[in-house]
């Protein structure tokens, strides 16, 4: 099933084109790295999947439901129940430990469940950084905190915009270890932006983008 659509998506923003007529379509429990040169259109392409930016042309379907043809209120909805996000920088509230900054998403999505959160946590190796606030985590564990943050509400699809980008080596891979393993055992639809070829080999699928177009989509190599 073909879980996200993308038909002659294009975005302009005044005199500058950042893409040019895409056509993409990832397949539920699929996980794509989206790998291009800075400018390339691969942070907008990922911006406009998840609601956060409208195209200027085009259509982008999730679950079958365009979601340009949603209103403001209802893309919320749509977005807060079916997409987790996690971005280069934590964007953790700095006055919150680590359960209350997950409880956060609870709060938008239902009924905030400190138990939940706290499970959630320890799911991603967090079980002993509960009260920790982000400050006295690491860049790793910080990044911990906003995967356990995304998946919360359990979204069928999880975009991630350099994830790993102010991680060390040994800490990136500690991330895309457990991501590998939260998708595996749940099967969710990850896409994923990077930079880095390391980064963007843990994929199933590689699509590479320039000046705003898609110029290769091939399967990652084992």
């Amino acid at each position: 099933m073909k879980i996200i659509r993308v038909e002659g998506l294009s975005k302009n923003y005044g005199t500058t084109t950042a893409l040019r007529g895409v056509d993409l379509e990832i397949s539920e429990s699929e996980w794509v790295s989206i790998v291009g040169p800075s400018g390339s259109g691969k942070s907008t392409l990922l911006n406009i999947l998840g609601g956060l930016d409208y195209p200027t042309e085009g259509k982008v379907f999730i679950n079958g439901t365009d979601i340009n043809s949603l209103s403001e209120d209802e893309l919320a909805v749509f977005r807060r129940e079916t997409i987790g996000f996690v971005f280069q920088q934590s964007h953790l509230i700095p006055y919150l430990d680590a359960t209350e900054n997950v409880m956060l998403a609870q709060y938008f999505h239902s009924i905030p469940d400190r138990e939940e959160a706290e499970e959630a946590l320890r799911r991603v190796g967090l079980g002993h950084r509960l009260h920790h606030r982000p400050s006295q985590l690491s860049g790793g564990e910080q990044q911990r905190v906003c995967i356990a943050r995304a998946l919360i509400n359990n979204p069928s699809i999880l975009l991630a915009d350099e994830p790993t980008g102010n991680l060390d080596r040994k800490n990136t891979r500690n991330v895309l270890e457990l991501l590998k393993t939260l998708h595996t055992q749940e099967h969710f639809t990850v896409v994923l932006v990077t930079h880095d070829p390391y980064v963007a080999e843990w994929a199933d699928r590689l699509v590479h983008m320039e000046d705003g177009k898609v110029i290769s989509d091939e399967p990652v190599s084992r």
